[in-house]
């Protein structure tokens, strides 16, 4: 089981990283919410640390392309 991301790991990601890791979380989210609805989801705190996760990467990575328009 992966643990949630820290900001100061995010923070040193590239663009291209950060999409990438976007695209891995949403997949993620995905499959652990069919988990859910099939009933077979054993680990539902999952569901709230990659929904944060998520936050996370979409707030550095907004912040990234603010810095880069100044």
């Amino acid at each position: 089981m992966k643990s949630k991301q820290r900001f100061g790991d995010i923070r040193v990601m590239t663009d291209d990283q950060l999409s990438d890791e976007l695209l891995k979380l949403k997949k993620e989210q995905f499959n652990l919410r069919f988990q859910r609805a099939t009933g077979q989801l054993e680990n539902t705190s999952r569901v709230r640390v990659v929904r944060r996760d998520i936050a996370r990467v979409k707030t550095v990575a907004a912040h990234k392309r603010a810095a880069a328009k100044k």
